[in-house]
């Protein structure tokens, strides 16, 4: 299929809103809000013309999985590239008494066992980007050596940028190392170090990752890197991976890869909201007979999203 671009249509889909993005996208295409529905039901994606009209109207957004899956038949419907509207959709609209009550962003000090020292870290690095973005996607897959040490921690994120000139990302780093040994920071891909501050004592780390440019608001950014544990860290039983959100992340995955040697017995995760310091929940994970777990969430933050895992043989 062809795509009639409209004038508008390419800096929409960069910059949003999701409802003015969606509308341009089928005024484009030629077809009326019917033929969509048509060709989206014969992909076996059920939608109304009436959920079509409110979502380019901006009354509703998509929000659940199942609207997510019509989402991703109507970029191709439309012609789109993958994601394209996806990346758009703002976090659900809060509902009854929470409307009115969102959560605020914490300090970033709040989250850690170590605010002082935190805090002293974070005044020697530059935290103004943090506000600025969105959280739209991450990926963290740790890897776990043949002695049931955590080796690395490798992360994809996507972010997108709410106002101009967001231009690198802070990275919180405990290695939780006795000694106090600081791990090593890796850029990989579209980014770089900026300044990187460490506790001798503990080993904490604060450090910017520097985006290739400054973004313009709306925006985004696909960056990855890695951190590498100090050499020479001992192996520990009971071990367990900890991402810390203060703000949240619209999509989530963590991933544990374990070495053939260091199976664990038993796996599960363990997610608690900021918000209720009760509702800690704990759910039981599968290793697979690839030697991996993993867990996944979606709107998740602010708070901590753990997967621990035991039985490691030393």
């Amino acid at each position: 299929m062809t795509l009639a671009v409209s004038p508008d249509l390419p800096t929409l889909l960069r910059t949003g809103p999701f409802p003015a993005a969606l509308r341009a996208a089928i005024q484009a295409s030629g077809l009326s809000l019917d033929r969509v529905r048509h060709r989206l039901r014969t992909r076996g994606a059920a939608v109304s013309v009436a959920t079509l009209s409110n979502w380019q109207s901006g009354r509703r957004q998509p929000e659940r999985e199942d609207s997510f899956l019509v989402l991703a038949h109507l970029e191709s419907v439309l012609g789109l590239p993958e994601a394209a509207l996806r990346i758009l959709v703002g976090p659900p609209r809060p509902r009854g008494r929470h409307a009115m009550t969102p959560v605020p962003a914490p300090p970033v000090e709040q989250l850690w066992s170590r605010p002082d020292r935190l805090g002293a870290l974070l005044s020697t690095v530059d935290t103004s980007s943090d506000g600025l973005l969105t959280r739209l996607s991450q990926h963290d897959l740790v890897e776990v050596g043949r002695d049931g040490r955590q080796r690395s921690l490798r992360v994809k994120q996507v972010l997108r940028a709410d106002a101009d000139g967001a231009d690198r990302w802070l990275v919180v780093f405990d290695p939780r190392h006795p000694r106090g040994l600081a791990a090593d920071l890796v850029p990989l891909r579209h980014c770089r170090l900026g300044t990187v501050a460490v506790d001798p004592e503990s080993g904490l780390m604060a450090a910017e990752l520097l985006f290739d440019i400054p973004l313009a608001r709306g925006e985004t950014v696909m960056m990855e890197f890695e951190i590498l544990s100090p050499a020479g860290s001992p192996p520990r039983q009971g071990e367990m991976f900890c991402r810390k959100f203060r703000r949240p992340v619209r999509d989530y995955l963590a991933e544990i890869r374990f070495h053939p040697d260091a199976l664990p017995q038993r796996a599960y995760q363990v997610t608690s909201p900021l918000s209720s310091p009760t509702g800690t929940r704990r759910r039981a994970l599968t290793v697979s007979p690839a030697g991996s777990v993993h867990a996944t969430a979606q709107d998740v933050g602010p708070g901590t999203f753990a997967i621990r895992w035991d039985g490691v043989p030393v």
